[in-house]
């Protein structure tokens, strides 16, 4: 039965199904680990147009600001041990792919002090990948965020397309090939 739904939506893919004309057809067979968990919707899915405060109080931003670009939106939280794992890799995966097409974009929701979330990034040694908050989770609860970490791919259309629940490997090379095919010229 799980062979035939994946079957399923492999062919739904491959026939064009996403209605913003991406062919993640491509993406599919780039999966392997922990990418295997990295489902890509059959149709785009609108994300929040809700507010989140911004790193060090310089105010509010929403998704739609980061429009013409791919995003990774990581949802996570200091008291998160899989977040805790998982954010060196992004914090990696920026380094390599981050610029005009593709960001890493972290989005404490929930309480977490800012301080907090300073010494989270200290202790792991990020420092290069934004410290916003969701404080009152209206982000993460227009996205239907149930758990943390959930990481989702946002196309440069405010779309998103794919979403991972729990925590990943970011730093293998089945993420790097996706994210690589992602933002290739003519995708």
């Amino acid at each position: 039965m799980k062979k035939l739904l994946l079957a399923l939506v492999y062919t739904a893919l491959a026939s064009g199904a996403n209605a913003a004309g991406e062919d993640l057809s491509t993406l599919e067979p780039l999966r392997e680990g922990d990418m295997k968990k990295l489902v890509f919707h059959l149709e785009p899915k609108p994300a929040s147009s809700q507010s989140f405060d911004l790193a060090d109080g310089a105010g509010t931003a929403t998704l739609a600001d980061y429009q013409g670009k791919y995003v990774l939106l990581n949802f996570w939280a200091t008291w998160c041990a899989p977040c805790r794992k998982e954010m060196p890799m992004l914090s990696a995966l920026q380094s390599e792919f981050g610029g005009d097409q593709f960001e890493v974009l972290t989005l404490a929701t929930g309480r977490n002090a800012p301080a907090g979330i300073k010494k989270f990034f200290g202790e792991i040694g990020v420092d290069n990948l934004p410290r916003h908050q969701d404080p009152k989770m209206a982000v993460a609860r227009e996205m239907a965020v149930l758990g943390l970490p959930i990481t989702v791919i946002i196309d440069p259309e405010g779309n998103e397309i794919a979403r991972l629940r729990g925590d990943a490997d970011w730093n293998s090379d089945s993420a790097k090939a996706i994210i690589a095919e992602l933002i290739a010229p003519g995708s």
